[in-house]
């Protein structure tokens, strides 16, 4: 199975960059790029992608207010954010804007592979770099859950808790497996479960309630 790609930045050296890199996949290919997000999003549209590769930054239309409009098709691709340290402020924003992961621009190529794939598959990319840094910051935050999450946080389970921290300390479910002495197929029907409980569409955001709530301690 091919992997369609959509790649968004500002600079065309960085889009031909990085569809150098994607293309030399053999699952993976681009079939189209964008400059903005007003562009990008209409790429989404018109093509389809399985995965959107965005720049956070961009002129316009940026890649956050983008993501929120990719998200809201009808057959939305899953968006990868390209970020830098300066832009961690964002972040927060852009996992409650439904991206699916986060990469630095610096990123080795072979990890960026790694990552479309990943996000294609329905599982999150972090970058720890990026994402520890901003889910310590909302670590350090008082919790301020809404009513709705407070709810759905007292509808799990005590084995839903024992996932979702193990979510919230970056475990794969392989890894979940090994740690609840349970095969992966169980832990990911229990974790398809927790989502929709939690009404998260991606582990990242059900990574930031855990943090938001406490719970990663």
């Amino acid at each position: 199975m091919v992997i369609h790609v959509l790649i968004a930045d500002d600079s065309e050296i960085v889009r031909r960059g990085l569809s150098d890199i994607v293309e030399a996949g053999d699952d993976l290919h681009v079939v189209a790029q964008a400059w903005d997000g007003r562009s990008a999003v209409d790429a989404a549209r018109q093509f389809s992608p399985d995965v959107a590769l965005l720049d956070i930054r961009m002129p316009g239309m940026d890649g956050l207010e983008a993501t929120r409009e990719i998200r809201a098709l009808p057959r939305p691709p899953r968006v990868l954010i390209l970020t830098t340290f300066g832009a961690d402020e964002y972040v927060d924003e852009a996992v409650q804007a439904g991206v699916s992961g986060f990469l630095l621009k610096d990123t080795p190529p072979e990890e960026l592979l790694r990552a479309v794939r990943q996000v294609a598959e329905g599982k999150a990319a972090l970058d720890p770099a990026v994402t520890g840094r901003v889910l310590d910051q909302l670590a350090g935050q008082s919790a301020r859950l809404t009513a709705a999450e407070q709810q759905a946080l007292e509808s799990l389970t005590d084995r839903d808790l024992q996932v979702l921290r193990l979510i919230a300390r970056g475990l794969s479910n392989a890894d979940i497996g090994t740690a609840l002495h349970i095969s992966e197929g169980t832990v990911k029907g229990q974790v398809s479960r927790l989502l929709a409980k939690l009404e998260a569409d991606n582990r990242v955001q059900a990574t930031r309630l855990a943090y938001r709530a406490g719970l990663e301690r």
